[in-house]
């Protein structure tokens, strides 16, 4: 469930951005589209009789909580409804507005199996503003996964995508694990850049304006839509390594499951 089209965060790497397609627009990051009647069909489909409580993936597309729900405070009517019709759900967020909400989340977590997840690539904070530069910082990101651990849900990480020499480095990762484990997080997920269609292009726009040194050999590694087997063997071969070093599980599906087995 995505409640609006198009996202403020104005991420470079964003899968989605093909998805303004359907509206005929090119505007992704500032065509906002908001889907105001989206409390009301909820509802509808919760409420119906063949409804079995599966999990609701949140914002899989688009930030649930960029800055238009800031204005239109959607959210907090959809975690009544997950509270009222105990519905279970994941809640991905690259803002810290995401915390306006915590006593919902916190209420849902206590009868459902909910899941907060954030995706962070970068401590470095000048990379971080060129990458997603409209998205909170990372710290906060950190800090507000720190603070729904609070909670009963179950709380992720996700460092994707990762791109090759801008945030692959030992030292970002080693900085990212450390403040996972800071955080206790309960799983961290990791995956490599992949570029097709539209986000192929605003990539490359981007990186030739903003890191144009890097431009030759981005393109000899993504001749296709993914990078190479050697790459990608090498660059999991080291967040492996610090995965074990951290202690950091790869599964989201074990709290998960351990969570609706409870309920």
């Amino acid at each position: 469930m995505n409640i609006y089209r198009g996202c403020e965060h104005d991420c470079k790497y964003c899968y989605a951005i093909y998805s303004h397609q359907y509206l005929g627009s090119d505007g992704f990051y500032d065509d906002i589209h908001v889907k105001t009647n989206i409390v009301e069909r909820l509802e509808e489909e919760l409420s119906a009789v063949g409804w079995k409580r599966e999990i609701i993936n949140i914002g899989g597309v688009t930030d649930s909580y960029q800055d238009a729900e800031a204005t239109y405070k959607l959210m907090p009517e959809i975690l009544k409804l997950l509270i009222k019709y105990k519905t279970p759900a994941i809640i991905s967020s690259k803002s810290n507005l995401i915390l306006r909400d915590y006593d919902l989340i916190d209420e849902l977590s206590r009868i459902t199996y909910i899941n907060i997840a954030a995706t962070i690539t970068t401590m470095d904070e000048e990379i971080r503003n060129k990458i997603e530069p409209n998205a909170s910082s990372s710290k906060d990101r950190f800090d507000m996964l720190k603070t729904f651990r609070k909670t009963n849900a179950s709380v992720g990480l996700h460092v994707m995508p990762i791109i090759p020499y801008i945030t692959d480095n030992y030292e970002n990762f080693d900085a990212l694990f450390s403040k996972a484990k800071d955080s206790d997080v309960h799983y961290v997920l990791t995956g490599a850049l992949y570029l097709r269609g539209e986000t192929r292009k605003v990539f490359f726009d981007f990186i030739q304006k903003d890191f144009p040194d890097l431009y030759e050999n981005l393109s000899l590694l993504y001749k296709t839509g993914g990078a190479n087997k050697d790459y990608k063997n090498n660059l999991y071969a080291m967040v492996n390594s610090l995965r074990e070093r951290y202690s950091l599980s790869n599964s989201y599906s074990k709290p998960m499951k351990e969570k609706l087995a409870k309920y």
